[in-house]
């Protein structure tokens, strides 16, 4: 676990999901959480006084879902909806948005029609077409998207491993880290951020301007200074943190009678 540094009470730790706490499976309904990592991150929670956050492509419902029964901080959707305690905001025009988004969707589902592995999924801010299980079909998925992206102003094309996603132009993964490091409990502390895809590196990029970490997960070009292979040595390194911090916190449960 060389590229993870030890937590301490004053960071504050934002999370990717998918190849990230959870490993990448062929549909995104398909990813399992893995024994242990729910309650592991009530601690942590309860250790950073509720600076964890989860930042993520996923819808909240989604991640409400995979995480039942915690209820963290959520910023779902590249940072276009953020729940933060009292503070539950979704940008744009919803509304407008969602017609159009429900328009792009039903000219996407027809198009894709003839080709039963291709995937869309739609968010309640955009669209991913998931290609994983047919990868020789990225150049049409790419001129679909690119095709309905010329008709949907305010949005812009995200390309991550295996999906094409149409999003908000003005929400990132790295904006929702700055705006939720002006809010409590984030305030102050130093940032960590740990992701695996392109899409993660506008945060690797913030939390390291704010004088923090981003944590690479896996291979490739980052911005991340740190680097740590696989979801799993993540998982293990939360684990071990919680585990150190909440002996911090109880030192006289941490002595062996």
């Amino acid at each position: 676990m060389q590229g993870l540094p030890r937590l301490t009470s004053g960071h504050a730790l934002f999370l990717d999901f998918d190849g990230t706490l959870v490993d990448i499976a062929a549909r995104p309904d398909a990813v399992r959480v893995a024994d242990g990592l729910i309650a592991t991150l009530a601690g942590l929670r309860q250790a950073l006084g509720g600076a964890l956050a989860i930042v993520t492509g996923r819808t909240l419902a989604d991640i409400d879902h995979h995480l039942d029964p915690l209820r963290l901080v959520v910023a779902s959707e590249h940072g276009a909806h953020c729940r933060c305690g009292d503070v539950d905001q979704d940008g744009g025009h919803p509304g407008r948005r969602a017609h159009r988004l429900a328009e792009a969707a039903l000219r996407l589902q027809q198009a894709i029609g003839p080709y039963p592995r291709l995937l869309l999924e739609q968010k309640t801010s955009g669209l991913a077409l998931h290609f994983r299980n047919a990868p020789q079909l990225e150049p049409l998925c790419s001129a679909l998207m690119q095709e309905l992206l010329g008709d949907m102003p305010g949005m812009e094309l995200l390309r991550g491993k295996c999906v094409l996603e149409l999003k908000p132009l003005d929400a990132s993964k790295g904006q929702a880290v700055m705006d939720l490091m002006q809010l409590p409990p984030f305030r102050s502390r130093v940032p960590l951020f740990i992701g695996d895809d392109v899409t993660d590196e506008h945060a690797f990029s913030a939390a390291q301007r704010m004088g923090g970490f981003g944590v690479k997960v896996g291979g490739g070009k980052t911005l991340a200074l740190l680097r740590c292979e696989s979801p799993e040595e993540v998982r293990e390194w939360l684990a071990l943190q919680a585990r150190a911090l909440g002996a911090q916190a109880n030192p006289c449960k941490a002595q062996t009678p």
